[in-house]
């Protein structure tokens, strides 16, 4: 039998048991703490999936299980789409967060190019499986703007403005759009995982996976937050912070936040371009209006937002405290000096 698990961000367990028999699915069971009524829903779900090929798609299960339904079903923590990612997590023998020994790397303040440079090989490491999947924290030694893989400095970045503020500009590996960060102001971390942890999700649901732990953690801070679609996390007062994610060949998903703690947003709409125009589409006449920075919602200190993230993250998974390996750190600082600070990488989309 393979089995498989889904839990949707603000849903509940669903579970599948199936077998696959010349191509099709059989014996199929689902289960979970979720609400389902009537009873007899359970059953017809069971019975939608039986016998479907074994290459479905989640979207095509979903369906199926939705044109199933008794008239009048009721879902609570439950639906046909998580139904349908379950089933394709026991089919492509899924993963989950308890079957990992993960580690924390959480050091000192390293400049903005040498965090590029972390985040792809540690990724390759444990896509390799030389590393255990882990979670860093990242500390700033200086300000920087993040620009992602595919935009183009002069779109994003007023050059002069970054020079006078000396503010660097690095390229990371994985798609999205500007960050701009300050010592002290942002709340930045990386997960290294295997693929196996988002098996049977697209992008846009692993997004929402990965990012389930950190509204669980805000949420403990007395912040009301959610993942919007695609990469937002967002209050009722305005984003929070953002993700980037970056699936390589090695056989690793590299997914990162940004989250602001504080904001100085007149340095922010000098510097990023971007930011002027995105207010100004909006009419919005300070980007303080578009982000509502965790130092004025919850009034903590930085440092103890992160313990407590930290320590949420531990009580929910299991972590354990790790560091660099020096290999891992004379290979990043090699790929500092040929690739991330490098002109022709930073400015390969002029």
């Amino acid at each position: 039998m393979m089995h498989g698990e889904y839990k949707a961000p603000g849903g509940k367990l669903v579970v599948v048991d199936l077998d696959v028999s010349d191509g099709r699915l059989r014996d199929v069971r689902v289960s979970g703490d979720f609400f389902l009524e009537p009873d007899e829903a359970l059953e017809e779900i069971n019975t939608a999936i039986e016998g479907l090929p074994a290459a479905a798609d989640a979207r095509d299960i979903a369906a199926r299980v939705q044109a199933r339904l008794p008239e009048g079903t009721v879902m609570l923590g439950l639906s046909a789409e998580a139904v349908g990612i379950a089933v394709r997590r026991a089919l492509t023998s899924a993963s989950d967060w308890h079957d990992h020994d993960w580690r924390l790397i959480h050091e000192g303040p390293q400049e903005p190019a040498l965090h590029m440079a972390l985040d792809e090989v540690l990724a390759v490491e444990v896509g390799a499986g030389r590393r255990p999947p882990t979670l860093r924290i990242w500390e700033w030694a200086s300000p920087a703007v993040i620009i992602g893989s595919f935009q183009s400095v002069r779109n994003e970045v007023d050059a002069a403005a970054a020079e006078r503020y000396g503010v660097t500009v690095v390229r990371r590996i994985s798609g999205g759009g500007a960050m701009f960060v300050e010592p002290g102001n942002t709340i930045t971390y990386s997960l290294y995982v295997p693929e196996s942890l988002v098996a049977g999700m697209s992008f846009a649901e692993s997004y929402a996976f990965l990012d389930d732990w950190v509204l669980g953690a805000l949420g403990e801070l007395g912040v009301k937050a959610w993942y919007q679609p695609l990469n937002d996390i967002a209050s009722d007062q305005g984003k929070i912070g953002g993700a980037a994610q970056k699936r390589l060949v090695a056989g690793a998903v590299l997914h990162h936040v940004t989250m602001a703690y504080d904001i100085d947003a007149d340095k922010l709409t000098r510097v990023l371009r971007i930011g002027r125009e995105k207010i100004s589409d909006k009419a919005i006449a300070s980007a303080n209006k578009r982000v509502d920075p965790l130092r004025r919602q919850t009034g903590l200190p930085r440092e103890q937002i992160i313990e407590r993230m930290v320590a949420h993250f531990r009580s929910r998974y299991g972590l354990t405290d790790d560091r660099l390996t020096e290999e891992e750190l004379r290979t990043a600082e090699k790929l500092v000096a040929e690739k991330f600070t490098d002109p022709a990488w930073t400015a390969r989309v002029p």
